[in-house]
């Protein structure tokens, strides 16, 4: 986390690799609906090798971090014309629609039928960030890149990060 700081690193034959020694953004994709989003890095929450890259905040493959859900949420609204994350109060007045064409309607309630976000998922979107695991090797290629998490690999991450929590605090 912080500042972008990447090193030029030589190796065997006069090639180059690019380190990151520090990272603020990155590549995540939502595979599911097939959207692809630069993000911010929020925090590194899970590592299954070392609870050490995880206090030192450090990015390397497969660990599981916290992106902004700000740039997914927006593609979600554009895309399907609803909220996502968003809880419905009991007595909220409804906004002014925007004008669209019936075209347009027509398509984002189309849209809006296939679309189903799980529940997990649904409620991260209700904070501020997202789950996401990091697929690419930011100490080898300079970039951070990953997917977010959802379905059972999310519900297996959160029961990992809640039963590391438990152990802390015994």
């Amino acid at each position: 986390m912080g500042p972008t700081r990447i090193r030029t690193v030589l190796t065997m034959g006069g090639n180059t690799k690019l380190r990151a020694l520090r990272l603020d953004t990155g590549n995540c994709s939502w595979a599911s609906e097939g959207v692809t989003r630069k993000t911010r890095i929020l925090d590194v929450v899970y590592n299954a090798s070392n609870n050490e890259l995880v206090r030192t905040k450090t990015l390397v493959k497969n660990a599981v971090i916290q992106v902004d859900s700000t740039p997914f949420r927006q593609w979600y609204e554009a895309h399907y014309g609803g909220t996502a994350g968003r809880k419905k109060r009991i007595g909220e007045e409804k906004k002014e629609e925007i004008s669209q064409s019936t075209h347009v309607k027509r398509k984002n309630a189309a849209r809006k039928e296939d679309s189903k976000i799980g529940q997990l998922l649904d409620d991260q979107f209700s904070t501020v960030s997202l789950s996401a695991c990091i697929a690419s090797r930011p100490g080898q290629s300079g970039r951070c890149d990953g997917y977010i998490l959802e379905g059972k690999e999310l519900e297996l991450y959160l029961k990992k990060m809640k039963m590391k929590k438990s152990k802390k605090v015994i």
